[in-house]
Parts: structure tokens; C-alpha cells; sequence
């Protein structure tokens, strides 16, 4: 008979997830895993698989939220150009409103091991054709709405958002000047018109 776990899975998996974010793949430790998911070794592996298996349900858990935050915040406004902003000024905002910048996960994990594994690259490159995808839904949008220029190439414009999103993600990591920030978001974002 099997038996019941005695621990919250999703908790588990937040608790791993937010060590993954503040360490990386690489410097997390199986040891380091058992002491904040407060389970034992047998344990992750029963629920999760071995470390890599247990970062790739972060990960997917991850980009899951992240997408539907991106959707939600895009939809929150009545235009286009202005959730785009707050959007864009808002990733600035978050990383500088912390002591230590963790970037996002799905960007880390672009750098730290889509290079080098080809299970990440695809996650990863998966879920920047996903906001891609959402970029474009809101710049449809906008088109159908009136509000932007009837001559818009939907795809191509969302490409280049999600672009300049994932730059901007890494720069924020080395706290640049803000008005450095500021006049490369009103550059950028002066593409949707």
C-alpha cells in the first residue's frame, strides 16, 4: 500500500523554486534542497525525480505564472500603449525595489544551461515564443481597436518587445542609471504606435 505524502507539494516546489532563483541550477545542493523544502532526499525523489527533474517542475511552474502575469497585466489596461509601459516599467521597477536582484528564472535559466542542454534550451526558447504570443494578442488588439497604426506587423512588433523584455530583464541585474533604463524602455515602446 502506498503511502501518503506528509508534505505539501506545492510548497515543496515554491521553496525549491525560490532556492533554484537565488542560486542557480549549479550552486544548489541537494543539501541545500532538503533543508528549505524541509523534506528528505528519499522524499524529492519520490515527488520530484532526481535535481535536474526537480528544477525542470520549477522551471515549467515558473513560466506557467509568469505567462498568465504577462497576459493578465496586459489585459488590465484599455490600451495597448499603456500596458506595455506599465509592463516595461515595471520590471524596472521590481528589480530595483529589492536588495539583490534575482532577474527573472526563465532568463537565468537561458544563461546558466539552455547553452549546454538541450532540454532547457527548448523550455526556455518555448516559453519566449509563449510571451511572444501574448505580446501579439495585445498588439492585435490594438490594431483592431484603432488605437495602433492599422500597418502594424503584429508578430514581427511582438518579437521585438519580447526582445528588448529579455534585455532589459538582464541589464536591470547590474543596476545601470534609471534614466539609462527610462530612455531605452521610451525608444523601444516608441515602436508600437
Amino acid at each position: 500500500m502506498a503511502r501518503t505524502r506528509e508534505f505539501d507539494e506545492n510548497i515543496a516546489l515554491d521553496a525549491a523554486m525560490k532556492l533554484f532563483w537565488e542560486k542557480g541550477y549549479e550552486a544548489t545542493s541537494l543539501s541545500d534542497l532538503t533543508a528549505r523544502m524541509g523534506i528528505q532526499r528519499p522524499s524529492i525523489y519520490s515527488a520530484f525525480g532526481d535535481k535536474k527533474e526537480l528544477f525542470e517542475a520549477t522551471l515549467r511552474k515558473y513560466t506557467m505564472s509568469h505567462a498568465s502575469d504577462m497576459r493578465a497585466q496586459l489585459q488590465s489596461h484599455s490600451s495597448v500603449k499603456k500596458a506595455f509601459l506599465a509592463l516595461f516599467e515595471g520590471v524596472v521597477a521590481e528589480e530595483y525595489a529589492v536588495d539583490r536582484s534575482r532577474g527573472c528564472f526563465c532568463i537565468n535559466t537561458m544563461v546558466e544551461l539552455a547553452p549546454h542542454d538541450e532540454k532547457f534550451e527548448i523550455l526556455t526558447r518555448e516559453h519566449q515564443m509563449y510571451l511572444a504570443v501574448i505580446f501579439q494578442e495585445a498588439i492585435e488588439r490594438g490594431v483592431n481597436s484603432g488605437e495602433l497604426d492599422a500597418h502594424t506587423d503584429p508578430k514581427a512588433l511582438s518579437q521585438a518587445l519580447v526582445l528588448s523584455l529579455i534585455g532589459l530583464s538582464v541589464m536591470v541585474k547590474s543596476r545601470p542609471q534609471r534614466s539609462f533604463l527610462d530612455n531605452a524602455i521610451s525608444v523601444t515602446l516608441s515602436l508600437v504606435k
